[in-house]
């Protein structure tokens, strides 16, 4: 998640982006701004966001189903390009979602963080971060 800021109401929750990734694989790949415009791209879509209307789907890049297909159980590689207003997310080598982002009212910058949701009791792992700026 690249939230733009931390909501007053609960230090741990960011508001921004977030590359969705799920155990169970419905929502692995989309583009969601939590606490803020929600879907902004689904797996297996380019959209483009202006602000003044939904996200409007401007490409389809694969059948949803084809790209739950290239999900693993166990690890699985996500990488984020993420350039101006637009942002790219990739599972496995396969490009899951597009976003083209002319909302004047986008978050510009942030801080990264990652969500676990309230539940059972659950173990969630990640290594070898790698953050590039441009």
């Amino acid at each position: 998640m690249i939230p733009d800021k931390v909501t007053p109401a609960n230090q741990f929750a960011m508001r921004g982006y977030q590359c969705d990734i799920d155990g169970q694989n419905r929502y692995t790949g989309n583009n969601y701004e939590e606490k803020g415009r929600l879907f902004l791209a689904t797996r297996g879509e380019a959209t483009h966001v202006t602000g003044v209307r939904k996200p409007v789907i401007v490409s389809r890049l694969e059948d949803n189903k084809v790209l739950a297909g290239k999900i693993k159980t166990g690890w699985n590689s996500a990488h984020l390009i993420i350039r101006g207003n637009v942002l790219i997310h990739s599972i496995n080598g396969q490009m899951m979602s597009m976003v083209i982002d002319d909302d004047p009212a986008r978050a510009r910058r942030g801080q990264i963080g990652v969500q676990v949701h309230v539940g059972p009791p659950m173990r969630v792992e990640y290594r070898n971060w790698r953050l590039k700026r441009f």
